[in-house]
């Protein structure tokens, strides 16, 4: 029997690198997009890459989401059975700087994909990554039938990109569906992004390499889970049947400051704050400030509260988050020490 063949645009990001490795470990022939640089972005799928044995399995194509005839021609070429789009610009504060661009990648970039199965005619299954974002300030815990009201120009790219999913579904019959996943981070998350940057910092600061962390909202309450149970619940999602909008989260939250708690725990520090607002500093066990505010890292129209309601995923797809929050961070912390110790030791 002929393996099914996946596309996984974003497959240099930390859920494509997983995503990947989940199809491969199915029989998967996996196709990613990556976009050409001047410098090399793969270091999350180098071993992949690098791998005799893979060959024939894992193939790595340059493309552009804003390129549409990139797009056009990789996806005729190969006429994936699966395509995973995870390729977007993903960072919400970065979305608030490079608007437009931010709009035709995570966006329009969408619609070219879901332009590209139907105009070839193809039998292609969609997985649209959408997010939490898309929420904005609606009050949780959110799901597949919340108000959608994003507060940043980033979750109106993926609320444009969730609802012509839906279109295209309801309009064309195209297989596409949406999986609106909150937060989930990883060893592998990016170093911007808030949870890895918290980590990353204290870890220096606990080995003397840094003084300062500087934050900016402090409670702000997001629903952590662990990628790599994320993107079974991607494979599940286009595993049924008929296409659906899925809602993945864990169903609790926990605010920034209490992601600095439970980091400082697993690294045994000690860490007191005091003051308010802006003046709010972090000291730890000798009196040192080691964490301060900084206006800059803060939005222009804060998401103060994000926590799914998964029911439909678990009665549906027999999904549920495998990992907890405290592992995850363990996990995350003790992967971030061992790199920081290693690097003193080359």
């Amino acid at each position: 029997m002929l393996s099914k063949k996946a596309l996984i645009t974003g497959i240099t990001g930390q859920d494509g690198s997983y995503l990947a490795r989940f199809l491969l470990n199915k029989n998967y022939t996996v196709y990613g997009l990556i976009r050409r640089a001047s410098t090399f972005n793969t270091k999350r799928i180098d071993d992949l890459h690098n791998n005799v044995k893979l060959k024939k399995k894992f193939k790595l194509f340059y493309g552009d989401l804003t390129d549409e005839t990139s797009i056009n021609n990789l996806i005729k070429d190969i006429q994936p059975n699966e395509i995973y789009n995870l390729a977007a610009q993903s960072h919400v504060k970065v979305s608030f700087e490079n608007p437009v661009y931010t709009a035709n990648a995570s966006g329009i970039g969408t619609l070219r994909i879901l332009e590209a199965i139907r105009t070839l005619n193809l039998k292609t299954k969609f997985y649209q990554a959408s997010t939490s974002e898309i929420f904005g300030n609606t009050k949780p815990p959110q799901s597949e039938n919340s108000i959608m009201r994003p507060c940043s120009p980033y979750g109106a790219a993926k609320l444009y990109a969730n609802e012509i999913t839906r279109i295209y579904r309801e309009g064309f019959g195209i297989y596409a569906s949406n999986g609106i996943l909150f937060n989930h981070e990883s060893e592998v998350r990016g170093e911007t992004f808030v949870t890895r940057k918290i980590i990353k910092g204290l870890v220096r600061i606990k080995l003397n390499k840094q003084k300062t962390l500087l934050l900016g909202n402090l409670y702000a309450k997001r629903d952590w889970g662990y990628a790599p149970d994320y993107v079974e619940g991607m494979w599940k999602i286009l595993q049924q049947k008929k296409p659906d909008d899925f809602v993945l989260a864990t169903g609790k939250s926990y605010t920034v400051k209490n992601f600095i708690y439970k980091v400082c725990k697993n690294l045994n520090m000690k860490i007191k704050f005091k003051g308010k607002y802006e003046k709010e500093i972090g000291y730890n066990e000798n009196g040192r400030a080691i964490i301060k505010i900084d206006p800059k890292y803060y939005r222009p129209l804060e998401v103060n509260s994000l926590r799914g309601n998964f029911s439909k995923a678990q009665k549906v797809l027999k999904w549920k988050p495998k990992t907890s929050f405290s592992e995850m961070v363990r996990k995350m912390v003790l992967n971030d020490y061992k790199e920081e110790v290693g690097s003193n030791n080359k």
